[in-house]
């Protein structure tokens, strides 16, 4: 891992860096694409950067992660990079965000590096081929990959004029919903309703058009597990309110938390940032609101909802403090950016000795530790 780590600082990174972020994403996902269909190079990578951890290991809702660290929804929009993802490390992969139809999203460009902030600006505004042709491409995978590696599909409305009415939007989501739901290669749906990026706003974070969604969505009997992806730019006391409405429907096991950080005021910016840049922040600056949200979710709620930590993990300490506080699950992006493709491995192993420093024999130990430590 280490040369890997290395090859990427100095040699990959450097070079990546001087591309435009639009571009850089495109060629990057595009290389992960073609590696990934090539007939052992997963194999290979696997076998360099991963080993099997025992202690990481979790079982939930029937599913099997070989780790609690996952890849966030943002940076596969289109379901093409899932076998590399598995080989590089991650227990599981987000998918997306899809939308009932294809989705060109927002103005080009939609990223801006800021990394001495350790951050992304991100404004793609959605941008995907469309839940049907993703699903399609996931149910291509080979069968381990199809059935055992465990696939988050993120849903959101298509972010266009033909769903941005409330009605049209609930109708919007339905589609993706049932199309994931029908799919034998995604586990897990998540529901978008916070994605800071879309034309018509957050309105699915209204506690009462939410009411009015989660209702449509339990009229289709849903039998596999959902997450909900939170936003964190809201006081405790309106993602309390989002909270209590989820409460009420079974069918919505988890929260993520959380989405991308908007106030600029209240972000130190280690680099310069033009106004003219739109969009939400990744990385570093969403790391303390997720993790409050996640502790204060867990402290809440107990055990109804399983918690997905997202935000600002760039070092397996980072990771490590989100589990402490309550999350069962672990997703990033920015920090595979910043640090390489090993970097999934490197927050496992972290995570290994983290274990063992506490006295820990699991990962299922650690999950909201920090609280009993607050008594």
């Amino acid at each position: 891992m280490k040369i890997c780590r290395y090859i990427y600082i100095y040699l990959i990174k450097p070079l990546l860096f001087r591309l435009h972020p639009d571009h850089a994403h495109a060629l990057t996902m595009r290389f992960l694409a073609i590696a990934g269909a090539v007939p052992g190079v997963p194999q290979l990578i696997r076998a360099l950067l991963t080993r099997r951890r025992p202690e990481l290991e979790v079982s939930w809702q029937g599913l099997h992660f070989s780790s609690p660290v996952g890849l966030s929804a943002g940076l596969d929009k289109n379901g093409v990079a899932v076998p590399i993802m598995q080989a590089v490390g991650f227990g599981f992969t987000e998918v997306g965000s899809v939308t009932a139809r294809r989705c060109d999203g927002n103005p080009k460009p939609w990223f801006y590096r800021l990394p001495r902030t350790k951050s992304l600006v991100v404004h793609a505004g959605l941008a995907n081929e469309g839940s049907a042709p993703v699903i399609a491409r996931l149910e291509r995978l080979p069968r381990a990959l199809r059935l055992a590696y465990p696939k988050v599909l993120s849903v959101a409305r298509t972010n266009d004029e033909q769903a941005s009415g409330d009605d049209e939007g609930i109708d919007d989501f339905l589609i993706s919903f049932k199309r994931a739901h029908a799919a034998a290669a995604v586990q897990i749906i998540e529901l978008n309703i916070s994605c800071p990026n879309a034309t018509v706003g957050e309105r699915f974070t209204d506690p009462i058009l939410l009411q009015k969604l989660l209702q449509r969505l339990q009229k289709t009997h849903p039998t596999k597990p959902v997450f909900m992806k939170m936003p964190i730019t809201i006081s405790w006391a309106q993602a309390k309110a989002i909270i209590d409405v989820a409460a009420q429907h079974s069918y919505i096991k988890g929260l993520v938390f959380g989405n991308l950080a908007k106030d600029r005021e209240k972000i130190q910016l280690q680099d310069p940032l033009p106004s003219t840049v739109q969009g939400g922040l990744s990385g570093a600056p969403t790391r303390a609101k997720s993790t409050e949200f996640v502790h204060k979710t867990y402290k809440t709620y107990g055990d109804r909802f399983t918690i997905v930590g997202v935000g600002g993990i760039l070092t397996p300490e980072d990771a490590y403090e989100k589990i402490t506080a309550g999350a069962t699950f672990v997703e990033l992006i920015t920090g595979l950016i910043m640090n390489g493709p090993q970097f999934a491995s490197e927050v496992n192993q972290g995570l290994v000795e983290l274990l063992k420093r506490d006295g820990f024999t699991h990962i299922s130990e650690a999950v909201g530790s920090a609280h009993k430590k607050a008594r």
